[in-house]
């Protein structure tokens, strides 16, 4: 959320930054509705000043003064109850369209309407070459019985899946790869709810606008589909000690999400899943721009030197306006080449936000010069799964059927190849 002094101070701005997203807001009506709103409060402050000064003008008063007071007095509450009728009315309004203003995007940030325009900033590696036909990651992992697919529809529903045996190695090899190499950098560890409530939602800037991607309970709380609403919402209305920062977690969780604006996209394996599990990096840092830029480099760097590791084909691009979500500032895709579809696949996103999030989340600081201020929030995929497996398997396939493991790997998962006796 920014400051609606700021928007006032900067509303063709704010324009441009909507324009630039290619999302529609509509600045002027907030504007009005601020301005009723500060209207209506000096009237009742004005009412409410009046009433204490008749209230103190009581005792001195014959009894027929007073009660020509009292029914003056009775008249002015009536008055106030009106008036605050109309304010509750009149903030619900204005904090619902305050809501839908988008943050302001960095200048760096690319023109463009979608993921089609993003601009590549890094490139690591050639596409991989085989010396026979490769094959996507559904037909290797069911040949080698290592994912269910059919059966996992049959349970879970569309887009569900088993993994099994060497599949679960892998997966788990992953993620304790990601622990080490994460977790050297210094990160707070933690394992976070995926069963959030509403605020945290709000505070991260997924709702009201994604609430069709999310799973609803019916006692209100949403499934998560990253760990970094509930790591945001640990910190929710509390003010914090400047010298702790940067503060930097590392946060893991399962993940859900309902892909509802992706239907007949992905159907198939591993790419596109509803329920995954997800390293996050999480950092809450003092209010200042160079700090946020520094730091964004930094957590997008982390992923890609875990990419290297595996020694998998990526690429780095900076998303377009229109690829920013409503809070982002700036964001990072690094994009893992999948042979199988000859093409780059994101398997990770870094983004700067300022205050937009501690903002709407209440999480404050003070400043060396003793104001209050609210501190700024980055996070970045760490790294997917099962999402991952899939540049895993189809980069490191065999001629016979078979999948190499990753050196990085091979100390988790305990062998060198996956199917085979090699």
């Amino acid at each position: 959320m920014l400051d609606i002094k700021f928007i006032r101070e900067n509303a063709d701005i704010v324009k441009a930054g909507a324009v630039k997203k290619h999302i529609e807001v509509d600045i002027d009506k907030l504007l009005a509705v601020d301005d009723e709103r500060k209207r209506i409060r000096q009237e009742l402050d004005a009412k409410r000043a009046e009433q204490i000064r008749r209230s103190n003008e009581m005792p001195r008063m014959k009894d027929l003064e007073r009660e020509k007071l009292l029914d003056a007095m009775q008249q002015l509450k009536a008055g106030m109850a009106e008036e605050e009728e109309r304010l509750k009315k009149v903030m619900i309004e204005w904090q619902q369209l305050m809501l839908t203003v988008p943050n302001i995007p960095d200048m760096s940030v690319p023109d463009g309407e979608s993921d089609a325009d993003n601009l590549e900033v890094k490139k690591y590696g050639t596409a991989t070459e085989f010396s026979f036909t490769p094959k996507n990651h559904v037909d290797l992992t069911e040949a080698l019985d290592i994912a269910d697919f059919q059966r996992g529809s049959k349970v879970a529903g569309f887009r569900g899946y088993f993994l099994k045996g060497d599949g679960v190695l892998l997966a788990n090899a992953v993620w304790q790869l990601a622990l080490k190499h994460f977790s050297a950098k210094e990160m707070t560890l933690m394992s976070v709810p995926s069963l959030v409530r509403r605020e945290s939602f709000m505070g991260t800037g997924y709702l009201p606008q994604g609430e069709e991607d999310l799973y609803k309970t019916q006692d209100g709380e949403f499934l998560a589909g990253t760990a970094e609403v509930a790591t945001m919402g640990y910190h929710m209305n509390e003010t914090l000690d400047a010298d702790t920062f940067p503060i930097k977690f590392l946060s893991f969780s399962p993940c859900f999400r309902r892909e509802a604006g992706a239907h007949g996209k992905d159907v198939c394996g591993l790419i596109r899943v509803h329920e995954f599990f997800k390293w996050e990096q999480v950092i809450l840092c003092k209010a200042e721009h160079d700090e946020s830029v520094r730091l964004h480099e930094w957590i997008n760097r982390n992923t890609e030197e875990f990419v290297e590791l595996l020694k998998i084909p990526y690429h780095t691009v900076a998303n377009c306006g229109g690829d920013l979500g409503l809070g982002q500032v700036k964001k990072y895709d690094i994009e893992l080449w999948v042979p199988g579809e000859n093409k780059y696949r994101e398997i990770s996103s870094a983004s700067y936000f300022h205050d937009f999030q501690t903002r709407r989340l209440n999480i404050r600081y003070r400043d060396n010069e003793g104001n209050m201020r609210f501190p700024h929030s980055l996070n970045s995929t760490a790294i997917p799964t099962p999402r991952i497996l899939v540049s895993i398997i189809e980069n490191y396939q065999q001629a016979d059927g078979t999948i190499k493991v990753p050196d990085a790997l091979v100390p988790y998962v305990g062998k060198n190849f996956i199917g085979g006796a090699k």
